[in-house]
């Protein structure tokens, strides 16, 4: 080889179809897919009153609504789109995300470089000289500079092109990795905002009670006083107002760690930035919540998806380790000239040329090369059981989310009924405590029993919106209309 490259003969064609003959042939088990789910329900009712399977109708399924790429905006919230489009610009977790990606597909470069040979200038320069018996010594430089190559031919077991697949596979597992870092920022900061909202509304009720306690501690105090009523009324009215007060701080601390939360998510420390002030009344649950077939589910959720780039890569590395038991082919080749002066390379030189190759075949290794690859079929098989549990867990979040939000449907309802029914007693005291039909007190605790019913309500609302908003998660966040995962 190296001779023709002595006589000008270019190698290329010659590398290139050593290369397609690697490249043809592998060894170890080629890749298949899971089978998709056969489940077509999400959760069947299972004999509980009121409750039904959760399955997409079948005549809706090729129709099928499909998670929006800012699914947030639906909630219809000028301040959760302004938040989020913050988050992602600014947040640090995606950047991380996507440069681990793209040293993955570096990765796959340096893999694929194994079906090329290497090709090196070499030069240098050699001093020595001869000394004769009544001679005088004769020395001199002599001066080298030329090519060197080499190639290793792995085409009897394939490992170059199984390590490559292995690579690629590794690429798309930090490809669904950044999918899912942004579904879990998206998520949060959509978590968050609610948070924030329904704390807000919780410490304001939670001020109206405290009020009706002081109102109504007042009013006992005096009637005690003037000796209609007892002590021990007194001492209610102090317990109640003690315990409302006591539920504020809490409260206080629960908005400023969803606060904090949200600075951490667009990329700010807590003290650099003004967290907006959500409230509930901002949201709007969507008209319509999307669900997805479980076939197509496990194509869209990052998890699972992450998953099964492991299970591919695992079976590549079966490949790679079954081939180490293959013979390995190398050769090796130079062309250097030589001469005595740097000058005369170019001129008067003289050409030297080697070429060879070399076969190893593995005899003993005292069972590595088995055990490597046992244990390969053994990290594959254990990755299989791991992507079946996770797609049992990406069912188990969607039907959890689902029979939340059915069932948050009927709770809002009933606290909504709660706050009407307050609401019209509170008016019926007011006019009854007007007319002097009624005391201060009975019209104190229907303006309690209102300001209860009305945090219910809000607690009840919170809910709602927040389990809509971990369905969207649930079925993967529309990670792949926002293209979010696409290499740069």
């Amino acid at each position: 080889m190296l001779a023709a490259l002595a006589r000008g003969v270019p190698l290329a064609p010659v590398f290139a179809g050593i290369a397609l003959v690697q490249a043809g042939c592998a060894v170890g088990p080629d890749y298949k897919a899971p089978a998709a789910p056969t489940a077509t329900v999400y959760d069947t009712s299972n004999g509980v009153e009121g409750e039904k399977e959760i399955k997409p109708a079948a005549e809706q399924a090729p129709n099928a609504r499909d998670v929006e790429a800012q699914w947030w905006a639906l909630f219809s919230s000028s301040r959760l789109n302004e938040t989020m489009r913050l988050a992602i610009a600014q947040s640090p977790t995606l950047p991380a995300a996507r440069k681990t990606l793209e040293a993955a597909y570096e990765a796959i470069a340096v893999a694929r470089a194994g079906y090329l040979p290497r090709i090196n200038a070499v030069a240098g320069a050699q001093r020595g000289g001869t000394q004769l018996p009544g001679l005088p010594e004769q020395s001199g430089t002599t001066w080298s500079g030329g090519l060197s190559a080499s190639y290793s031919l792995n085409a009897l077991g394939g490992s170059t092109r199984r390590f490559v697949e292995e690579q690629q596979a590794n690429a798309d597992y930090y490809r669904y990795q950044l999918a899912a870092a942004y579904l879990t920022l998206t998520g949060n900061v959509a978590i968050q905002a609610l948070t924030s909202a329904a704390v807000r509304l919780q410490i304001e009720a939670t001020k109206e009670l405290i009020a009706d306690d002081e109102k109504n501690l007042a009013l006992t105090q005096r009637e005690f006083e003037a000796g209609a009523a007892a002590r021990t009324d007194v001492l209610t009215a102090a317990s109640q107002l003690a315990a409302d007060e006591a539920n504020l701080p809490s409260l206080y601390q629960q908005l400023d760690v969803a606060r904090h939360a949200l600075a951490v998510l667009v990329g700010k420390a807590p003290g650099e930035w003004e967290v907006p002030a959500f409230e509930l009344a901002d949201f709007r649950l969507p008209a319509a919540l999307p669900l997805s077939l479980p076939a197509v589910l496990v194509r869209q959720r990052p998890d699972v998806l992450s998953a099964e780039a492991e299970l591919r890569a695992g079976s590549a590395a079966i490949g790679v380790a079954v081939a180490q038991e293959f013979p390995s082919i190398s050769l090796t080749g130079s062309f250097t000239r030589q001469a005595l002066t740097a000058a005369d390379l170019f001129h008067d030189f003289e050409r030297l040329w080697s070429a060879g190759g070399t076969v190893t075949q593995p005899l003993f290794q005292g069972g590595a090369l088995r055990a490597q690859v046992r244990e390969a079929r053994d990290t594959f098989d254990a990755q299989a059981a791991l992507y079946e549990q996770t797609v049992l867990q990406a069912f188990q979040q969607v039907a959890d989310s689902l029979r939340a939000v059915e069932h948050d449907s009927a709770r809002v309802a009933a606290y909504r009924r709660s706050l009407k029914i307050a609401e019209e007693s509170l008016v019926l005291q007011r006019k009854s405590y007007a007319a002097g039909k009624t005391t201060v007190l009975q019209l104190i605790d229907a303006e309690r029993t209102y300001s209860q019913a009305k945090l219910g309500s809000a607690t009840a609302d919170a809910s709602q919106l927040e389990d809509a908003v971990n369905l969207f998660v649930a079925l993967g966040g529309g990670w792949w209309n926002a293209q979010v995962a696409e290499p740069r």
